[in-house]
């Protein structure tokens, strides 16, 4: 798994907890509905910290929180 794909793992499993869509996220934290679905779509491949620290505030956790997981301690190497 690639960092990409972790961050959409992580997206789609706290909204699943929390039973929100993307809409709701969208208007939870503030970010557009175009905005999280080009990142859950895979048309944006590059998310940015800003806009994954307001998701995080969206839904009520920390940055560490989000990338606190199996997804992104065993991340495999990007750079090859």
């Amino acid at each position: 798994m690639n960092t990409y794909e972790a961050v959409i793992k992580r997206i789609e499993e706290l909204c699943q907890e929390r039973e929100l869509t993307c809409n709701g996220l969208s208007y939870c934290a503030g970010v557009s509905q175009s905005t999280i679905k080009s990142i859950m779509n895979g048309e944006s491949q590059n998310s940015g910290i800003v806009t994954l620290k307001k998701l995080c505030d969206g839904l009520n956790i920390s940055l560490t929180d989000f990338f606190d997981t199996e997804y992104f301690h065993n991340l495999e190497q990007e750079l090859k």
